[in-house]
């Protein structure tokens, strides 16, 4: 399964490789935008878009509704996550089994 997280494109780094600073839920790294250019969208209008970051590329503009759902939805997953690890460690630490 491929996962894209949402972040939103605050500069431009390189037009000539194609490289943006996004920013993730507060944490800003560099990605590569070439996925997400073309003539109709060319290099100098990504700043402000709203992108799905893969393995260190820009793969689709997405609009910001479906971002903020999105890392919505990824908040509640780490959270659930989270309370499912607590469980089992939980139930390992009295000898018993996870319900």
């Amino acid at each position: 399964m491929c996962l894209g997280i949402p972040g939103r494109i605050v500069r431009i780094d390189d037009a000539a490789t194609m490289r943006a600073t996004v920013d993730i839920s507060g944490v800003r790294r560099q990605v590569n935008i070439a996925c997400i250019v073309d003539e109709e969208h060319p290099v100098s209008s990504c700043v402000g878009d709203w992108v799905l970051v893969h393995v260190g590329f820009a793969m689709s503009r997405i609009d910001e509704a479906e971002a903020v759902e999105t890392l919505r939805i990824l908040t509640e997953l780490g959270e659930a996550r989270a309370e499912l690890e607590a469980i089992h460690l939980s139930a390992a630490h009295l000898g018993g089994h996870p319900a």
